[in-house]
């Protein structure tokens, strides 16, 4: 607009459609009382003269804000922005804009439930990835809207979520059924408020291992900060360590898997000829190094999440205990292989380096 000149007004919009003001409120606000006719006129009025309805004017009216908030840890996070992104479509169709607010701390955290904000500004709450207490879950109990829980499983509450226990299973399935039995598996600590499927994947890897009768090794479990390339390298380490070292790695995200990958090709093990590695995500990086990995799609969970919302918001009686579970597949690409076959006799042995590099040799017997 020209500086100085004025935003036109529902009464500009009203002399040019030659109809009343009142006329064009209920026009505007998508009344069933105006004609066709009389709707047309005043719409292309309203789009002549630039006018928008003001929010703020038409929730006095509806009781409704025509916004969603959504509530994430990270905005950095590859698993948020896609979520995001299929949920901003789908509320952009149903004209509903996003409201987010970001808590990466305790700071924000206490903040934010202590005055929740985002019950004077949206008609729902989505909940991205956080582990919640009873306290705080209660809070939002009683927000006065629907609340939705994205990417977690909340007992009695609308949630949506890959089964990440079903993904880790079908992963080292994946591994199993190319004959590893030594299999590794690598967790992140410190991934800041995604501690959920951190905690449904390790249970998904157990499964597996349980379901092939192999015992449960501890020291084949170890971890690392997310997104630390050293502390990696550490975890990849102390498996080498090992009296009998892993012949394959379950990676709990894609980026780690990645970061196991580069430790194990810069000390000269090859991958996947003596470590296959499997990540979790599908992540373009996972494409770039041509990672085996388990499939999930974020954007497909932020639509579901987003119908979810808007269903809730359209029909306060509806179903707040529903639950959408989205599904997992495993995409075999060059990271994995069968495992190192035995040469010779069965007391041929294969070669692993240490974890000081040194490459010593261990007895692999005959399968």
């Amino acid at each position: 607009m020209p500086p100085g000149q004025r935003h036109p007004t529902m009464a500009d919009v009203a002399v040019r459609a030659g109809v009343s003001t009142s006329t064009v409120s209920r026009t505007l606000r998508g009344l069933s009382t105006v004609s066709p006719e009389v709707r047309a006129r005043v719409e292309r009025a309203a789009r002549e003269l630039n006018f928008a309805v003001s929010r703020h004017a038409a929730s006095l009216v509806t009781g409704r804000t025509c916004s969603v908030a959504v509530l994430v840890p990270t905005l950095s996070s590859w698993f948020v922005g896609s979520a995001l992104s299929g949920l901003a479509l789908v509320l952009r169709a149903a004209g509903m804009e996003l409201t987010v607010y970001v808590i990466p701390g305790m700071a924000e955290r206490t903040a934010f439930f202590e005055h929740l904000p985002a019950r004077r500004n949206a008609d729902a709450l989505l909940v991205f990835s956080f582990d919640l207490t009873e306290e705080e879950t209660a809070r939002l109990d009683g927000i006065g809207m629907p609340v939705v829980y994205v990417s977690q499983h909340v007992d009695g509450r609308p949630s949506v979520y890959v089964d990440d226990v079903a993904g880790a299973l079908r992963g080292t399935r994946h591994l199993l059924n190319l004959g590893h039995r030594r299999i590794a598996y690598v967790r992140t600590v410190g991934t800041g408020g995604f501690s959920f499927s951190s905690q449904e994947r390790l249970v998904g890897y157990r499964q597996a291992l349980a379901e092939a009768g192999l015992p449960l090794d501890d020291e084949l479990v170890v971890a690392t900060p997310a997104g630390d390339k050293r502390g990696a390298a550490e975890a990849v380490g102390r498996l080498l360590g090992l009296r009998e070292p892993p012949t394959a790695v379950f990676a709990e995200q894609d980026e780690v898997a990645v970061a196991v990958i580069w430790t194990l090709r810069a000390t000269r093990v090859e991958v996947p000829g003596q470590v296959s590695v499997v990540g979790f995500d599908d992540q373009p990086v996972a494409q770039w190094f041509d990672l085996t990995t388990v499939a999930q799609s974020p954007s497909a969970i932020g639509r579901e999440a987003g119908a979810l919302a808007l269903a809730l918001v359209n029909d306060p009686g509806g179903d707040r205990r529903r639950h959408v579970v989205l599904p997992t597949h495993v995409i075999p690409r060059t990271t994995t292989a069968p495992p190192p076959a035995p040469r010779g006799t069965a007391e041929e042995p294969s070669r692993l380096p240490s974890a000081d590099g040194n490459r010593r040799a261990r007895r692999t017997p005959r399968t």
